[in-house]
């Protein structure tokens, strides 16, 4: 048996999960959360449109933000938050205050809003002097993010390949040269030196670091403006000169927002003083500790710390540093720690002494006052995991794990290096690390682990029909007509891997599945993933279809809850378009086998045409007497909607009777409800379902509806009063500022459900008002805008999903924000499968086409 070192994909839930390892926890990472808050700020000013009045707008205060939602507050309410409201950035008219004054519109409370209004006569004799006062010292919103091609964006996203700013000499702190960004990577910029273009001096910084500034700062502080000063002989004096007024110019046609800079921390006033001692983590190899001194200090913010060395021919190693620089440590540190200490170069004693050793260099140690808290763990743990910078190149991201914490400095083993490396260490507020899945998130490459893969024969991904070889029995042995391979969880990479699964050419192909098609595919796809495998042979299936989109139907529905499954996107084709739809997969070898007998069933074949068995001759379910107009056997387990010939009774051969090719959605009601207290149905479903009136469905206009479902429902409630409290805010805002391109595939309906609708615009309204039957429609006695969370929770309560209703309680979601809800924010935020997202949303929906004709108008 041969053990190998194998590249696999790899995937840090399926890690996590497998090992029992646990991830440092989001939180943790201070400068990623700074990097997902948005532009707007708490206290900003804004000059609102009035609703139900032209041209007049009024003055609002951004109370919190949560992604692109606005929590607004109007100017003369004070601290009362009774007339809070949302709006979307994206979609309300905003603008910044003065912009009525230079557009010539009228600035007044709304006219239908007569507390504020008596609010503020009560203060003020009129409008102006009460805006005067209230604007005076105040900060507006800037306008670039109000309009424009920057609306909306996050601060990170507004930093954008070609922008242009300063960047402090790594030598000299009064020092600055420009730098431009090649790429942008979640706030982590790769930079380029104006006027080098050698790839090979690039910088990788993240945006929040204290040596970037924006172009101009320099100047506007009196600081030099030279080339880095290792670098500055590479390049004539003229060169760097014109290369730095051409892009200049350039960058002042599109500056780079300040709003950029607004995280970016005050330097503290350090204590150092020349001569002093201390501790510090190696600075270009980030492996040992060991002793510096204080050499030089330039300002009350920044020093220069040289690393101790007393050979005399050496060239000293030389940083800048300021009061808060990571990886600066008081004398003693590393003996209160149990920490080994480097040894200066040429210094002669095998023992290391500090006492002994400022006594012989003469010098003192810097006090403790001089350092930042230097307890600080931030929440990270022994073993935890994340995601780190490779000091030794820095464009380089690995899996890391923590092998110790001391203090507020951790130590890194960094995983899949081609050359190990000693662990690496660094300060728990460095930029330079992590959380689990951020490289994913952001789109760049991981170096992850490599595993080892012992296998008892040479690996087959496929095996093609005449290739495919019978296990050889003894001459005198029985003949063995079906023989079962067994799923081995440790031939390839533990539990997530499966052996080989056999495609059985002989067997009963189904109702489905065209017989010819099937007997061209492969005998056998694997060993590998077991998602993989299975998608392989899916897909086969797929493809070997009369009808594809039939079987991509069917196949949805193969799903037990308790299942460890991932979402997979499957294909097909047909009559020249293609369809996509989302299925749900087993991982794990143990579940393969009953996915495969669940998977035979649903498409109505022999449970043996696919799996972990082989069939040599005759299958032992006899399924070759099976015919598609004859399938006795495979009529006993009905799942969902009637199937082509279930109606058949047993030993007829009658063709079935032919069926409409279009289908028609029929909903059932299963249990009716009576009106209750606050709006009123005379029937409502209790628990329905839903099913076609013909077998062989067109399946092209299924597969439209699914194909832009994701643009329904970025669309949704536009017309819809943005007010109310969001569900999961935090949730809320990682959708809002990064939408994934799952959300289309997440939102795809397992069942195709005609009567749910999310377009807003108003033909859409008019036609989800028609889709709904008249007994399934709602008559509300109040405003939905006005329900309160009590007023919610009784109406989920009323319905089919009051298993739910507990969910609304707690996450404190009124009726404004009723209205708000999307099938994608349903499942994420309150964390639903798809099927009881969908049925939630059918009552949503209901509350939604009754506020639309009783109220909206």
């Amino acid at each position: 048996m041969d053990c190998v070192e194998e590249e696999v994909d790899f995937n840090w839930e399926e890690y996590l999960e497998e090992t029992g390892a646990t991830a440092a926890p989001h939180t943790s990472f201070r400068h990623v959360e700074l990097s997902l808050q948005s532009s707007f700020q708490p206290g900003m000013k804004l000059e609102v449109a009035n609703k139900g009045s032209l041209d007049t707008y009024w003055v609002a205060t951004i109370i919190t933000t949560c992604g692109q939602l606005l929590l607004l507050r109007y100017c003369g309410y004070g601290d009362d938050r009774k007339a809070d409201f949302w709006c979307d950035v994206m979609t309300a008219e905003l603008h910044p205050v003065g912009w009525c004054a230079q557009n010539n519109k009228t600035l007044q409370p709304p006219e239908d809003n007569v507390y504020l209004r008596a609010a503020i006569k009560e203060k003020n004799s009129d409008w102006t002097e009460f805006l005067i006062k209230e604007l005076t010292g105040s900060r507006t919103a800037p306008a670039n993010l109000l309009e424009g091609p920057l609306r909306g964006k996050n601060t990170v996203d507004l930093i954008v390949v070609g922008c242009v700013l300063e960047v402090r000499d790594a030598c000299e702190p009064n020092v600055y040269w420009a730098a431009r960004v090649k790429s942008n990577i979640g706030g982590r910029l790769c930079l380029s030196y104006v006027g080098l273009n050698d790839p090979a001096y690039d910088m990788w910084m993240f945006y929040l670091d204290t040596r970037l500034r924006p172009l101009g700062w320099a100047k506007e502080n009196y600081l030099s403006i030279k080339p880095p000063t290792d670098l500055c002989d590479l390049r004539s004096s003229s060169e760097w000169t014109e290369a730095l007024e051409e892009a200049t110019a350039e960058a002042l046609k599109s500056p780079l927002p300040l709003e950029v800079f607004k995280d970016h921390a005050d330097l503290h006033t350090h204590s150092f003083r020349p001569g002093m001692k201390l501790e510090m983590v190696t600075p270009k190899e980030p492996f040992h500790i060991c002793p510096v001194s204080v050499t030089k200090v330039y300002n009350e913010c920044y020093f220069q710390i040289t690393v101790d060395d007393l050979t005399a021919e050496a060239t000293p190693t030389c940083v800048v540093c300021h009061a808060d620089s990571p990886g600066i440590l008081p004398v003693q540190w590393c003996l209160k720690n149990g920490v080994g200490l480097e040894r200066p170069q040429g210094f002669e004693s095998q023992d290391f002494d500090w006492a002994d050793y400022l006594k012989h260099t003469g010098t003192e140690a810097a006090p403790d006052v001089c350092f930042p808290n230097a307890s600080q763990s931030r929440g990270f743990s022994k073993d935890m995991w994340l995601e780190a910078v490779n000091p030794l190149q820095p464009s380089e991201l690995c899996v890391a794990r923590i092998t110790q914490v001391k203090g507020r400095l951790l130590w890194l083993r960094l995983e899949g290096l081609t050359k190990p490396l000693p662990d690496c260490i660094v300060d728990v507020e460095s930029m330079n690390i992590f959380p689990v899945g951020w490289c994913e998130a952001n789109g760049y490459p991981l170096t992850h682990l490599q595993k080892t893969v012992c296998l008892p024969q040479k690996k087959i991904a496929v095996v093609q029909p005449e290739k495919q070889l019978v296990p050889s029995q003894p001459p005198d042995a029985p003949l063995n007509l079906c023989s079962s391979i067994a799923m081995d969880t440790g031939l390839v990479n533990g539990k997530y891997c499966c052996s080989q699964l056999f495609i059985n050419h002989r067997c009963f192909s189904g109702p489905y599945l065209n017989k010819g098609r099937i007997t061209e595919l492969p005998k056998a796809v694997g060993p590998g993933k077991c998602a993989v495998v299975l998608k392989e042979i899916l897909t086969m299936l797929i493809n070997s279809a009369y009808k594809p989109g039939r079987v991509l139907r069917e196949l949805q529905m193969v799903e037990d809850p308790q299942w460890n499954c991932q979402e997979e996107t499957l294909k097909a084709k047909y009559k020249g378009k293609s369809y996509r739809s989302n299925m749900r997969i087993v991982r794990t070898a143990d579940q393969v086998s009953e996915f495969c007998r669940r998977v035979c069933e649903r498409l109505q074949c022999c449970l043996n045409l696919f799996g972990p068995t082989i069939v040599s001759d005759k299958c032992p379910e006899n399924c070759f007497s099976q015919t598609k107009t004859k399938y006795t056997y495979y009529k006993k387990r009905k799942v969902g909607r009637p199937s082509l010939g279930e109606n058949a009774q047993d030993g007829d051969m009658t063709k079935p009777a032919r069926r409409r090719k279009k289908r028609k959605a029929i909903f059932v009601q299963k249990k009716r409800r009576t009106s209750i207290v606050g709006y009123q149905t005379t029937e409502s479903p209790q628990d329905s379902d839903y099913y076609y009136d013909d077998e062989e469905e067109d399946f092209e206009e299924w597969g439209s509806e699914v194909s832009s479902s994701s643009t329904r429902e970025e669309n949704s409630f536009k017309d819809v009063p943005k007010r109310g409290r969001p569900p999961r805010r935090a949730a809320l805002q990682r959708r809002a500022t990064h939408p994934g391109p799952e959300t289309s595939d997440r939102s795809s309906p397992r069942r195709t459900t005609r009567s749910v609708s999310y377009s807003q615009n108003q033909t859409a309204k008019n036609t989800k008002t028609e889709s709904f039957e008249e007994e399934d429609r709602l008559v509300l006695e109040r405003n939905p805008l006005e329900w309160s969370v009590s007023d919610v929770v009784d109406f989920i309560t009323s319905t089919d999903c009051a298993s739910l209703a507990k969910i609304f309680q707690e996450q404190d979601i009124d009726g404004q924000a009723l209205l708000l809800l999307t099938l994608p924010t349903v499942q994420e935020c309150m964390d639903l499968k798809l099927g009881p997202a969908i049925k939630l949303c059918h009552q949503i929906e209901r509350v939604k086409v009754a506020f639309y004709s009783q109220f909206a108008n």
